[in-house]
């Protein structure tokens, strides 16, 4: 690696600071309800599946695999390192983010709209295989204020590039792949496909823009770990406690459809890319087999009922710097 490599790597590891607990960390038996007996005593506990998978939605978009680059690909030879960071929404209005660590409000009304923070490292590659004009891609991000992670990974074919010369822009399709770790309650894993156009400009002769845009596609998929309704109480003392256990029921894919838009500056080996996206607001449903009834429609929390996404429209804003070799 270069001398340049070198110094950009010293410089990321320092800003990374070692993740610790904090206000985005999710806690989600927040999201169950118990269910007592006759005498008041608790005998069961029910997670809302559709806080669940309304919470999932919104936070598979924060953890999502990033965009942040113009259709053409990288060339044989080039490789790149970047850093970036991004700021998405999300409805902490909304009573499935009382989740939250952070949440002083249980029914989670504290605030109309946070912007959550998310801090990314990747390396990029463009190779031939298994075809020409390919770039693979391997990164990392976190998201701040908790313990959560995602490894990240992406493959992107432009099916048309280089011709700078002419009125043709660059044309691409990815794959984009994010498995988010660090919460022993949650297994969230988002599969992205996307398609995007780019045209780079030259400028004086110095330096290059490339303004790009595309849609993209997430598929969220969600499952709950076990989940302690009530860790305050040692359960080999009283045995009775593992009664309010429970799991969230898994969850149908998740899909959720983004618009975004950006733009590249490059000077040499640096370049500056800035971009907005917006997710568009959730709607899929969980069938649940022989029921036909919305959770939103029941009070009982032990109905079966078919749980409705209902993650609002998500602003997302980022900021990348990196290194083109």
């Amino acid at each position: 690696m270069s001398r340049a490599g070198l110094a950009v790597a010293a410089v990321l590891l320092a800003v990374a600071r070692p993740a610790s607990a904090g206000d985005n960390d999710l806690i989600l038996s927040r999201l169950a309800d118990l269910v007592l007996d006759g005498r008041g005593e608790a005998i069961d506990a029910v997670g809302s599946n559709q806080d669940f998978r309304s919470l999932a939605s919104e936070l598979g978009v924060v953890m999502a695999p990033r965009l942040s680059e113009p259709a053409d690909t990288l060339g044989l030879a080039g490789f790149q390192f970047t850093a970036d960071l991004a700021l998405t929404r999300v409805h902490t209005d909304r009573s499935y983010w009382r989740a939250l660590a952070g949440s002083s409000d249980p029914a989670g009304n504290a605030h109309g709209g946070d912007f959550m923070r998310t801090f990314g490292l990747f390396a990029r590659k463009g190779i031939w295989l298994p075809a020409p004009s390919f770039e693979l891609g391997l990164g990392a991000v976190h998201l701040f204020d908790s313990r959560m992670w995602a490894a990240q990974a992406y493959a992107k074919l432009a099916v048309i590039e280089g011709y700078h010369d002419a009125p043709l822009p660059s044309f691409a399709l990815r794959t984009g792949f994010s498995r988010t770790m660090g919460n022993s309650e949650l297994e969230l894993t988002v599969l992205s496909l996307d398609a995007s156009a780019s045209k780079s400009f030259g400028v004086g002769g110095i330096a290059s823009v490339a303004p790009y845009g595309g849609w993209n596609t997430l598929f969220i998929v969600p499952r709950s770990d076990v989940i302690d309704k009530t860790p305050h109480v040692d359960q080999r003392a009283e045995p009775g406690d593992l009664d309010l256990n429970f799991i969230f029921a898994d969850q149908d894919t998740i899909l959720r459809h983004r618009l975004f838009a950006g733009v590249k500056l490059q000077h040499y080996v640096l370049s500056l890319s800035l971009e907005a996206a917006l997710a568009l607001s959730g709607g899929s449903r969980d069938d649940r087999a022989g029921v036909d009834v919305d959770c939103s429609e029941v009070d009982a929390p032990t109905a079966e009922c078919d749980s409705r996404d209902r993650a609002g429209a998500q602003l997302g804003l980022t900021a990348t710097l990196g290194l083109d070799f």
